[in-house]
C-alpha cells in the first residue's frame, strides 16, 4: 500500500490525502487493503476504490443508489460504468461533507 501512495504524482496527492482522511473520518472502522492493486475501504462486506489516474481520483464500488445523491449532484463526474472520476479543479468546489456522505452510503450500506 505504501509504494502505491508513494507513487502518487504530487499534482494528485493533496486530492488523495484529502479523500483517505475524509473516508476514515467518515467511516473509522473501515480497513485499507490493497485491491486489484488499488487502495480499496472496507467495512464487513462493503468496498470502496479510489485509484489514482492520469487526470485525478476514481471512485467506485458500491450500488448506484448508495451515493447520498452524490452522482446526481456531479452527473458530469459519473461514467457510464458508475464510476466517479474527481480532478483536483471539480474537488474544490465539493465540500468535506459531501465526501464524507458518499463514504458513508458506500461503505455503511
Amino acid at each position: 500500500m505504501r509504494a502505491y501512495i508513494e507513487a502518487i504524482p504530487a499534482e494528485h496527492r493533496p486530492l488523495f490525502d484529502r479523500l483517505h482522511g475524509l473516508i476514515l473520518g467518515a467511516c473509522p472502522g473501515a480497513a485499507v487493503v490493497l485491491s486489484y492493486k488499488i487502495p480499496t475501504y472496507k467495512l464487513g462486506r462493503n468496498r470502496l476504490y479510489v485509484g489514482v489516474w492520469k487526470h485525478g481520483l476514481s471512485l467506485y464500488g458500491w450500488p448506484r443508489d448508495h451515493d447520498a445523491g452524490f452522482g446526481a449532484r456531479h452527473a458530469d463526474l459519473v461514467t457510464s460504468k458508475g464510476t466517479i472520476r474527481i480532478r483536483p479543479q471539480d474537488a474544490a468546489v465539493i465540500s468535506d461533507q459531501e465526501f464524507s456522505d458518499l463514504a458513508r452510503a458506500a461503505l455503511e450500506r
